[in-house]
């Protein structure tokens, strides 16, 4: 005979919100109530402020609230929260311990001997809950228990009696852990319903690296891996790790123009939508001049753009572009172009990816700039990292049907040339820009080496920046070794003329 226990659905509880932006993404919808979770983390990591988060978040929505704390006093906790504009109120705050109850003298535990009846210290917070009936609590933090426990068995069975008692109260319960135990020590691990980690790494310049991982979470499907975080007044802002495979949209894949028909041909069409150009070449060649162009085109077309300035300044870039006949500020103030300048020693990875999902998702551009990956790598931890962050954002981008232009700069002038990372193998088209000598004066050559959507001309043609940002001139038949930057003039092909500016505009 078959149970019929056994053959009913079990029912899936909604989740509850963390408070945190980002986060409930990361957990794919939020916390499962009802349930004991364990927030660990360095001091200084960001635990108090994102445990707070999680019980205003529960106290805008009608719910009980209860932060039980035993390392910080309740002024403490008000003044933090001042720190981020917040008010407590609707918060319960209860010191668990004062100054006498942590008298190593006293020796008292939280379990009595007998490890049957709960100490009175802990029996007072009982009969606070049970006045209170909670829906959320917060429990800060378990190494001041673990000193009161005395030893390892009497600790997780004072964590095990805790989460019973919760658990048949129906509260959610964080639980602060600073990681002052022995190293290797995972039993909350196994006790918690769920694990989430922070960690603060410092760097030798610019602000620490802050990142969060999910370590385990029972019965629901989440994000695995680090995320990127950010601790500012306001609280806590985590930034999920970027999955290109779960963005695809639909879009017309029919070449663009450039706003030159020479760079045009050079290209095979124009710029495709859903591919990245990288723009390569040395500084000061006119690599940002012509994303400009190309960007500009986009712009009159009547799409929208967004622009990431590392390098130069912002009042120097639309300076300059004006000058050359490319004047960005109608669009600035239409609102179809935005140009967010950038401290890669303030940025993280994961903060950067998501700023390029919301101009794609929420500002609805279509052409996007990175000026320029130089300064974009030594906002990452390491090369490798830098690939596989560079591999999911172009990959998100081209699934997008964004078209993408990667400025990127080689160390050297003429001659040989270097690059800090090769990223040609992720690149859709490669624009090359060459210094070369002709006539006593340094010119600039112009090539596509690569493009895997279009028949692109193998052709190297001349560029000079004009009144209109850039000129391509004809191709370079009757010159040899351009690309070395010292070719050898065989025939009569003319050179361009075109006035250049007077000032030092190119770059």
């Amino acid at each position: 005979m078959t149970d019929p226990s056994m053959s009913q659905p079990i029912s899936v509880q909604p989740r509850i919100s963390t408070g945190v932006l980002g986060l409930d993404e990361v957990l794919c919808g939020g916390l499962t109530p009802s349930r004991l979770y364990l927030l660990e983390g360095n001091p200084g990591t960001g635990k108090t402020t994102l445990a707070l988060q999680l019980l205003r978040e529960g106290a805008a929505r009608g719910e009980r609230t209860l932060y039980v704390t035993l390392s910080e006093t309740t002024d403490e906790l008000r003044s933090a929260a001042a720190t981020h504009g917040w008010s407590l109120d609707g918060i319960e705050i209860y010191e668990l311990v004062n100054e006498m109850g942590l008298d190593p003298d006293s020796e008292q535990s939280i379990l009595h001997p007998s490890e049957i009846e709960l100490g009175e210290t802990v029996k007072e917070v009982f009969a606070r809950v049970e006045d209170l009936r909670p829906d959320r609590v917060v429990f800060d933090s378990l190494s001041e228990l673990r000193l009161l426990a005395q030893n390892p068995l009497r600790y997780r069975r004072q964590i095990l009696a805790l989460k019973q008692f919760f658990a048949k109260r129906a509260c959610t319960v964080l639980m602060l852990d600073d990681r002052t135990s022995e190293t290797g020590d995972l039993q909350l691990h196994s006790i918690a319903h769920g694990v989430v980690s922070l960690e603060q790494t410092p760097r030798e310049f610019g602000s620490e690296r802050r990142r969060l991982r999910i370590v385990k979470m029972r019965g629901i499907k989440f994000r695995g891996g680090y995320h990127d975080f950010v601790l500012e007044t306001g609280g806590i802002q985590v930034f999920p790790r970027l999955i290109a495979a779960e963005h695809h949209s639909t879009f017309d894949a029919k070449a663009r123009s450039t706003g030159s028909d020479e760079l045009d041909l050079l290209l095979g069409g124009g710029l495709v939508p859903g591919t990245n150009t990288l723009l390569l070449g040395p500084s000061g060649v006119g690599k940002t001049t012509t994303a400009i162009r190309c960007m500009l085109a986009a712009l009159e077309r009547g799409e929208k753009a967004t622009y990431y300035l590392f390098d130069e300044g912002l009042a120097t870039l639309l300076v300059r572009s004006a000058k050359l006949g490319m004047d960005l500020a109608p669009h600035i103030e239409g609102g179809r172009l935005t140009i967010t300048q950038i401290d890669p020693a303030e940025l993280s990875p994961g903060e950067f990816s998501s700023m390029a999902r919301q101009a794609v998702e929420e500002r609805g551009s279509t052409f996007v700039v990175v000026d320029s990956l130089n300064a974009y790598l030594h906002a990452m931890p390491g090369e490798e990292f830098l690939i596989l962050q560079m591999h999911e954002l172009l990959s998100y981008l081209n699934q997008q049907g964004i078209t993408t232009l990667l400025v990127l700069g080689q160390h050297g002038v003429v001659g040989e040339v270097r690059t800090d990372v090769d990223l040609s193998y992720l690149s859709d088209c490669i624009l090359l820009f060459r210094f070369f000598e002709a006539k006593g004066e340094v010119r600039t050559a112009l090539s596509v080496v690569k493009s895997r959507v279009n028949a692109h001309e193998r052709t190297i043609r001349e560029m000079k920046l004009s009144g209109h940002g850039i000129q391509v001139g004809e191709a370079l038949t009757d010159f040899e070794g351009v690309l070395t930057g010292l070719p050898t003039y065989r025939g009569r092909v003319s050179m361009l003329t075109g006035e250049a500016p007077t000032d030092d505009t190119a770059r």
